[in-house]
């Protein structure tokens, strides 16, 4: 058996929007009804109510590390005005997994956003970065007794290209220029909720906490030897994997870097014309691929690659989500088992990994995809919200028990 390091956390992730139902203060609750949505998100998995027995399952499951994330709209409803219930809830859900002996890891911000925000001009809007500041503040000085990890900001690269490139999230809106004006503005979001997490933990004389971003990195993979190719594959490696997480190098603003990984694109582009260098992409058409349910390629060792070249940025990292959607179990597990052992190839390289988070612990709403994706160890009936515990979770119940595979 291929080992570990000692305290190395092993777990699963959810997120509040996700999972928890009836968050139908923020912009996607809204955007869902506008637009008419197949499938709205609704009771969800009513993970708000049955949180408890899912982290019962998470222990039985050996799982040492959970992530989930903090709904900003349930916090702060209106505007400056914070729900003490809410949050003596979210700090009733990280009580829940230290009783267990399960390590929390907290995300302040998984895409969506209180509609009075949203309504005010969200991530567009100079003063966003204060907002979050303000909201943020409540939420660890709330949870600082209990919670050591904190994740800004999950993926905002994705939030960015699918909300405001191609125009397909809310506020759907495609502009170059306001996708870079969001972007600064998660990062500035970002930069003041880094130094108010560390400035609480001073003043409470509490040891330091771990804060960082979840940034989505993909294996950007030239389709063919040609220059044009490749450079385009450099190009959004740089913009999609890099950009971000060097700006908050930059400003000392990372304690760990967090990654989330699930595909490889090829990159096949027809002309220099910048937007087609910068986003053309296609998934591989041959006939030996396997893919998830969704159609995105199983790729393991684009994991160990970008591990490896993170490496030069001299900070520890944290696979905080990997998953796969699929009617198949034996797959899930199979692309458990192989990006498991890729991650400690890429420790035996050297790579200071702190751990690694499976996406997700339950099936859930994956967005405008509706619930038809399974990505869940463990499954939901969303009739009757029952749980049944998967083979896969099983089997990496037994590597999380062990200590490796």
């Amino acid at each position: 058996m291929e080992k570990f390091p000692d305290r190395f956390f092993l777990g699963a992730a959810t997120s509040a929007y996700q999972v928890e139902g009836t968050n139908s203060q923020n912009d996607w609750w809204e955007w869902e009804q506008k637009v008419c949505l197949k499938e709205g998100s609704g009771d969800a998995c009513r993970h708000y109510d049955l949180y408890e027995a899912d982290f019962d399952l998470a222990k039985q499951l050996h799982h040492n590390a959970h992530r989930f994330s903090v709904e900003w709209s349930r916090v702060e409803p209106a505007k400056g005005n914070f729900s003490l219930q809410e949050i003596e809830h979210y700090k009733h859900v990280a009580a829940a997994l230290r009783e267990r002996g399960i390590e929390p890891i907290v995300t302040l911000h998984h895409f969506t956003n209180p509609l009075w925000f949203a309504r005010g001009g969200g991530w567009e809007h100079e003063e966003s970065p204060v907002s979050f500041a303000r909201y943020a503040q409540q939420v660890v000085e709330a949870l600082c007794d209990t919670v050591r990890f904190w994740v800004t900001v999950n993926e905002p690269m994705v939030y960015v290209y699918y909300s405001y490139v191609i125009g397909k999230w809310p506020p759907q809106k495609k502009s170059l220029w306001q996708a870079k004006k969001v972007a600064d503005n998660f990062a500035a979001a970002h930069r003041a909720a880094y130094r108010l997490i560390h400035d609480t933990y001073r003043s409470k004389g509490l040891p330091p906490p771990a804060v960082s971003v979840a940034q989505n990195i993909r294996a950007f993979e030239p389709q063919s030897g040609a220059l044009m190719n490749r450079f385009a594959a450099r190009l959004q490696d740089r913009f999609f994997n890099r950009a971000f997480i060097e700006k908050l190098i930059r400003a000392r603003s990372l304690d760990f870097i967090g990654v989330n990984y699930y595909t490889r694109d090829l990159v096949d582009v027809r002309n220099w014309f910048p937007p087609r260098t910068a986003a053309d992409t296609r998934q591989g058409n041959s006939a030996a691929i396997r893919r998830s349910s969704l159609g995105w390629e199983i790729y393991p060792k684009g994991l160990l690659d970008l591990l490896l070249s993170f490496k030069r940025y001299g900070l520890p990292l944290f696979v905080l989500e990997n998953g796969i959607c699929t009617d198949d179990d034996s797959q899930r597990w199979e692309f458990i088992r192989e990006h498991l052992r890729n991650v400690l190839l890429a420790i035996k390289g050297g790579v200071p990994v702190l751990g690694y988070i499976y996406w997700s612990l339950l099936d859930n709403y994956e967005w405008d995809e509706g619930f038809a994706p399974r990505f869940g160890l463990v499954d939901v009936n969303y009739t009757t919200y029952r749980r049944t515990v998967r083979e896969s979770a099983l089997k990496f119940a037994s590597a999380c028990k062990n200590g490796g595979i």
